[in-house]
């Protein structure tokens, strides 16, 4: 079931936080569905992370590299960004799969640039393709990304003009990296599915993705000791996006992947990223509801 007759009206919650909002939630086990704009090509931002990690999982299992190799992450080489080894000062040295850990878990942007020189972008594009998900597209790493925003803008900072802001590749779906909320919720769902790789290796990814440190989007909206929330955001310019998987203690699970543009430019805008949890805990007890 899709855009069902008598689904949520998920546009007015999106309007009233001041963003369009695009939302695609799938029951991991039933395959029932609620859609909102869930074929919209859409921007990843750091959403992205998530196809770089089940890559990085299914080159381990094949041997191509030993998640527990050790690697020095010279301090001249980071990438720029406001946490994990993109804010220290130094050089680091920790191993691949920690390197993962940080990626995932505070979206550090140096060791996911770190891991994508290792993995390689077209073998997760290739894998994409593998699984089916012929709309997402990894187009570059966190560097080639910020590189495209510098050139674009003309500036170092992150900008706030709307009419720079409107010029950015990396805005544009097109032409950064990029998926649907259908194909994303999709890739979550195998990853609970011990489809995407070994179960061994999903357990992992389960496990970094429930230690996201991130609390104001789609956790916000399950406040409850015993629902679990795992996942992973992306940010950049006017964009708020989150997805994952939420678990309730009767055996539920539920892949929702929510992207959000707002109509400011603001930096600080809470009600934008509260809505990312509003709208996915309205799709998730509406499918309940039809279950029971």
């Amino acid at each position: 079931m899709t855009a069902m007759d008598d689904a949520p009206d998920l546009g007015g919650l999106f309007r009233s936080a001041g963003v369009t909002g695009f939302l695609h939630a799938v029951d991991v086990d039933t395959g029932a569905e609620v859609s909102c704009g869930g074929d919209e090509p859409v921007v990843l931002a750091s959403v992205f992370k998530i196809a770089l990690m089940v890559e990085f999982f299914r080159q381990a299992d094949r041997g191509l590299l030993d998640p527990a190799e050790r690697v020095t992450v010279m301090a001249d080489r980071h990438t720029p960004g406001p946490t994990g080894v993109s804010a220290m000062a130094d050089d680091v040295t920790a191993s691949l799969r920690d390197l993962a850990y940080l990626m995932i878990a505070v979206s550090d942007n140096t060791a996911a640039d770190t891991l994508v020189g290792r993995v390689g972008l077209g073998a997760v594009n290739a894998m994409l393709a593998g699984f089916g998900l012929a709309r997402t597209w990894v187009e570059h790493d966190c560097a080639g990304l910020f590189a495209s925003i510098v050139t674009d803008s003309g500036q170092q900072d992150m900008p706030t003009d709307p009419a720079v802001i409107s010029r950015l590749r990396a805005l544009d779906p097109a032409r950064t990296n990029r998926s649907t909320p259908r194909e994303t919720a999709r890739l979550l769902a195998m990853i609970w599915r011990d489809e995407a790789a070994s179960p061994g290796s999903c357990g992992w990814m389960r496990r970094l993705l429930g230690l996201q440190v991130w609390p104001h989007r789609l956790a916000s909206g399950f406040p409850y000791d015993d629902v679990a929330v795992s996942g992973k955001t992306g940010t950049l310019p006017t964009l708020r996006n989150e997805a994952g998987v939420v678990e309730y203690p009767d055996g539920g699970r539920y892949a929702v992947a929510v992207f959000t543009r707002s109509y400011g430019t603001a930096q600080n805008q809470p009600r934008a990223d509260a809505v990312i949890g509003t709208a996915a805990r309205t799709a998730v007890e509406h499918l309940r509801s039809r279950l029971s």
